[in-house]
């Protein structure tokens, strides 16, 4: 009888387990609430994070995460102008997620286990990679951290840099002085002033600050250590994996766009005449992608034609059609040399 009953629990539990997997996708109580709402709240920047959440001269929002907030909205309720876009310090954005501030947090923020763990957060795939470094005046002579022996070192307060400099600067055994702003335009403010020696920072806004917003790019060197790589990803509350769920393939409609060739630009006449299984059932063209997250069939559809596809969010914002010119690196698909991908839609 044991025998017996053993195979019986076990399809049992497999049955619940897939019944609550399919429940999920209808139950998002995220989901739901952006619905009834007719709003999606996204995380701001409380100043200028150039190239990924700024505000441009007609005083609209623009920036790579901008655009994933875009997408995600126009997913969810099919028009990207319904994304309201709340200004957060780095030290606000967890805890106005936690409050229901925000729906979700697309703000260059980093996966750690920390936030993981025991900020009650659950993050995306990986859209963007970069690390921690440092840049320094050309004319002070310096090329590493452990040249920084007695200087001062600015910083945002609220991320992950503080910590990974603080952890560099005691393996080397090197005394240094930390000085954090709840700004980046403060940081950058005395950084120029002279009141710091160093400006610590993400790599890839350190890069995108030294070619377009310090005059000369020359006067200033990143230097050479790299002190994390760290994979960006969108933080939403725990609990709802419905959401997760929406969040990722939207990031992955944008990535196997890119992979096939679909553009803002070509999307409708690829999803009248798709190329192959994948392009039909990315664009709704084959029904089942929408059902499977209780979204419409065009959803991916809608998305690529509201923002384009990920190396169209890319260059506009940081890329070669932006002021910034910044190479894609490890930001390429893994195809060309990178490390983003997406997973199979089957």
């Amino acid at each position: 009888m044991v025998k017996i009953l053993k195979p019986v629990l076990t399809t049992a539990v497999a049955i619940c387990s897939i019944s609550a997997t399919q429940m999920s996708f209808a139950e998002s109580p995220t989901v739901k609430t952006i619905q009834d709402r007719d709003t999606m709240l996204c995380s701001g920047h409380n100043g200028s994070y150039f190239g990924f959440v700024e505000v441009n001269d007609k005083n609209e929002w623009k920036g790579l995460d901008i655009d994933i907030c875009h997408a995600v909205t126009t997913a969810i309720l099919g028009d990207p102008s319904k994304a309201k876009i709340i200004p957060l310090s780095w030290a606000q954005r967890f805890p106005a997620l936690q409050s229901g501030d925000v729906d979700i947090i697309i703000k260059a923020t980093g996966w750690t286990m920390g936030r993981d763990t025991e900020l009650g957060l659950q993050f995306s795939m990986p859209y963007f990679f970069g690390g921690t470094q440092m840049m320094a005046k050309a004319e002070l002579g310096v090329t590493e951290a452990k040249d920084l022996e007695g200087g001062t070192i600015c910083v945002e307060a609220g991320t992950t840099n503080e910590r990974l400099i603080a952890d560099k600067m005691a393996t080397l055994g090197v005394d240094y002085n930390i000085v954090s702003y709840e700004k980046n335009s403060e940081v950058m403010a005395a950084y120029q002033s002279g009141r710091c020696d160093a400006f610590g920072g993400w790599g890839p806004s350190l890069a995108v600050l030294r070619s377009s917003q310090m005059g000369n790019p020359n006067d200033n060197v990143i230097l050479s250590d790299t002190l994390s790589n760290e994979p960006i990803a969108a933080a939403m509350r725990q609990g709802d994996e419905g959401f997760v769920d929406t969040v990722n393939w939207t990031l992955a409609a944008l990535l196997l766009a890119e992979e096939h060739g679909i553009t803002q630009a070509n999307v409708d006449d690829m999803a009248a005449n798709p190329t192959n299984p994948t392009v039909a059932r990315l664009l709704g063209s084959t029904p089942g992608i929408g059902e499977r997250l209780n979204l419409r069939e065009t959803w991916a559809k809608d998305v690529i034609k509201a923002v384009g596809n990920f190396s169209e969010i890319y260059e506009r914002n940081l890329g070669m059609n932006s002021p910034y010119k910044l190479e894609r690196g490890l930001n390429n698909l893994w195809s060309h040399g990178g490390l983003l991908y997406a997973p199979i839609l089957d």
